[in-house]
């Protein structure tokens, strides 16, 4: 890297002014002093050699002067300071390049550690958390689908409830009137047998009755073909064959009259048992079909039955899937914590890195681009008797360039 180095010779021109007066009084006489010094700089912060050159302005007193000039060349000096700060710039230099090559090797060795660290493949992750993610949103509209089935089963289940609970009552009503015409069954059953022995005894009856009238006739006809003629003088004979005659028919009508009476009696308890009997049987036959339908209800509260096994273990898996549900949102949880956690840092690193860099090239176009500055001294003396009893120092800095 080259610097440009330009020589100047500085003057100085004094000029002190005594004034007096007849009162022994004094007066002050301001020294001004302009300098014109351009310098050259490297480097950052305004480091560098400094050329200057000053330029003098003096004025004089009017009453009483005293004047005093005095010219100094000073060139040997300047040089050899303008050589002492370019010594000064140039080993600067060298110490900011040095510190800059270092700053380079520790920012290529940071990158090269934190490279380690971003070429983690998160790639695996990723694919993972969106299958997850997928997955979870299958479920839930499998659950949400799950629920209105349930929803539709429970209603179902409480119509087959109710109509259960109507089946039921209507159950126990029929069983109790089955349990009533089993006793009224019972009692015609009774009836029925005593009434066949009532006709058996009457049976019986009937045929001993017969059998004595023929063991009564069988003797009146013995009497009657006897050879005995037995003439009895009686007023009025009685006929015996016609008084038998007659009181058999009149037997007879008792007999068949007794027998139409008992047999119209059979006849109309037999139609009222058949009636009972045709009542029983249609009785019989809608108790088969109310049986039919408590089966088929009964088949309902069995798929009913089955729906509730079905949604207890819906719900073990449910809260299983849950559990499990959680595990996976606490693992996406902290995934999301540490990707977070990587894009901070490597948003860090990004920034520190930028900062490096601006750094770095603001060094770079300092060390290329030469500073100039034009610097104005302003020197003002308080002189009494030829004495400087105050003095004061203004500089003014202006960049050139």
């Amino acid at each position: 890297m080259a610097a440009s180095l330009t020589q100047q010779s500085s003057y100085s021109v004094k000029q002190r002014t005594y004034s007096s007066s007849s009162l022994g009084g004094w007066k002050q006489s301001a020294r001004s002093s302009v300098g014109y010094t351009p310098s050259v700089h490297g480097g950052a912060g305004g480091y560098g050699t400094r050329i200057s050159r000053s330029n003098s302005v003096f004025s004089l007193g009017s009453v009483g002067s005293y004047g005093e000039t005095s010219v100094v060349g000073d060139g040997k000096a300047t040089m050899q300071d303008l050589n002492d700060r370019l010594a000064d710039y140039l080993a600067k230099v060298r110490s900011l390049e040095a510190k800059n090559r270092q700053l380079e090797l520790n920012i290529a060795e940071f990158c090269q550690q934190k490279s380690t660290v971003v070429t983690k493949n998160y790639g695996g992750y990723y694919s993972t958390i969106s299958d997850l993610r997928a997955e979870i949103a299958r479920r839930f509209a499998e659950n949400q689908a799950i629920h209105v089935q349930l929803d539709n089963a429970q209603l179902a289940a409480e119509d087959f409830k109710m109509k259960y609970d109507m089946e039921m009552n209507l159950h126990l009503t029929v069983e109790a009137d089955v349990s009533r015409l089993r006793a009224v069954r019972d009692s015609l059953t009774l009836g029925i047998s005593d009434l066949e022995l009532s006709i058996e005894d009457l049976n019986t009856e009937l045929a001993q009755m017969r059998a004595n009238h023929k063991e009564e006739m069988s003797q009146l006809s013995i009497q009657c073909s006897g050879s005995v003629n037995v003439e009895v003088d009686s007023a009025h004979s009685i006929d015996l064959t016609k008084v038998l005659e007659e009181m058999r028919e009149q037997y007879e009508t008792v007999v068949s009259k007794n027998k139409l009476e008992v047999e119209k009696w059979f006849q109309s308890k037999v139609e009222i048992l058949q009636k009972e009997i045709i009542v029983s049987q249609t009785d019989v036959k809608t108790f088969h079909k109310e049986l039919s339908v408590l089966k088929k209800t009964y088949q309902s509260l069995m798929i009913s039955r089955q729906i509730l096994d079905m949604k207890e273990n819906l719900e073990e898996v449910k809260s299983r899937y849950s559990l499990q549900l959680q595990q996976l949102q606490v693992t996406i949880s902290t995934l999301e914590i540490e990707l977070q956690e990587l894009k901070a840092s490597l948003l860090r690193v990004q920034t520190e890195y930028n900062e490096l860099l601006d750094i770095k090239m603001r060094l770079e176009m300092e060390i290329r681009k030469p500073h100039i500055e034009k610097r104005v001294k302003t020197i003002i003396e308080e002189i009494v008797d030829g004495q400087v009893v105050a003095s004061s120092e203004a500089t003014q800095v202006e960049t050139v360039q």
